[in-house]
């Protein structure tokens, strides 16, 4: 279960391209991010957020990109589902063998 976003990726998208536009008409990139917040009305630090997945997203930042997250998240609820697969399965053949052994025995 992820997190509601309250605004759209467009309205995220158009915010950090308005830092990007706006950067030299500031001091700093903080001070351009929040002055570029108080217009769009989200809070400072969720755009800060933005603007660094956008520069991993276009390699000006190390880290993941958007599209590796969401591989990465895939794969590991994959893994999720293939343990619990194999734990059900480790168990059925650990029933069915101990089933085995005592229809052997009688």
């Amino acid at each position: 279960m992820g997190k509601e976003t309250r605004y759209s990726p467009e309205v995220q998208e158009r915010a950090v391209r308005l830092v990007v536009e706006q950067r030299s008409e500031h001091e700093s990139q903080w001070a351009t991010i929040s002055a570029v917040a108080s217009k769009i009305g989200c809070s400072a630090e969720a755009l800060r957020r933005w603007v660094r997945q956008a520069e991993r997203d276009r390699g000006e930042r190390p880290g993941l990109t958007t599209d590796e997250r969401a591989r990465l998240k895939e794969l590991e609820r994959e893994n999720r589902e293939l343990r619990k697969a194999n734990e059900i399965l480790r168990l059925a053949s650990a029933y069915f063998a101990q089933a085995e052994l005592d229809r052997k025995q009688k």
